[in-house]
């Protein structure tokens, strides 16, 4: 079995609300993100991803920048992470999401029309933060989305489906009776 999917087996689970949510080093921090690990998901993302001709890596914060650092030391390309605060610069756009536990906004830079980018994440759970982001890449900004990758999804119903966008994932998983169950240990190409 591989780290990514060990990992996940050995996940505790915390109740959000009705929301059942694993803790992963990964999407949380906690326990300690393991190099060996983060290693074998850099090599995995870059096998899956479209990266050709890519001009960023655009990641939300804080949990995509990790991974989106290390795929962008390996691979020379630049990373824009979309935050939660503003800071007004030029070119700043906003936008609104809304997760399964929680809402917010956020804030790009450094993504201008025609930019090919690949929008990389650490999980892909109701869709509302990827949805926020790709709905901004291609209306407000006019980015060209070259490529969306997510570590981890979550089964279940996200907000994904009205876009033109599929998400690859490295992995597919469900959360039932307090534990991680693996649906899909390849992901979604």
């Amino acid at each position: 079995m591989d780290r990514l999917s060990q990992s996940l087996l050995d996940a505790p689970i915390i109740e959000k609300g009705e929301y059942q949510y694993f803790v992963h080093p990964i999407s949380d921090g906690v326990p300690m993100l393991d190099p060996e690990l983060l290693r074998e998901i850099v090599i995995k993302i870059i096998r899956k991803a479209e990266l050709d001709d890519v001009d960023k890596i655009v990641t939300p914060a804080a949990m995509g920048i990790h991974i989106s650092t290390a795929v962008s030391l390996m691979t020379d390309i630049p990373i824009v992470v979309i935050r939660k605060r503003e800071y007004g610069l030029d070119g700043e756009v906003a936008l609104f999401q809304e997760t399964g536990y929680s809402e917010s906004e956020m804030y790009i830079n450094d993504v201008n029309a025609g930019d090919r980018v690949l929008v990389l994440d650490d999980v892909l759970s109701t869709g509302g933060t990827m949805k926020a982001v790709l709905d901004a890449l291609n209306g407000d900004i006019s980015a060209e989305v070259a490529d969306v990758v997510a570590v981890i999804k979550k089964a279940g119903e996200n907000e994904l489906s009205d876009t033109d966008h599929h998400v690859k994932t490295l992995i597919n998983v469900t959360v039932e009776d307090g534990e991680v169950v693996i649906t899909d240990p390849q992901g979604d190409d």
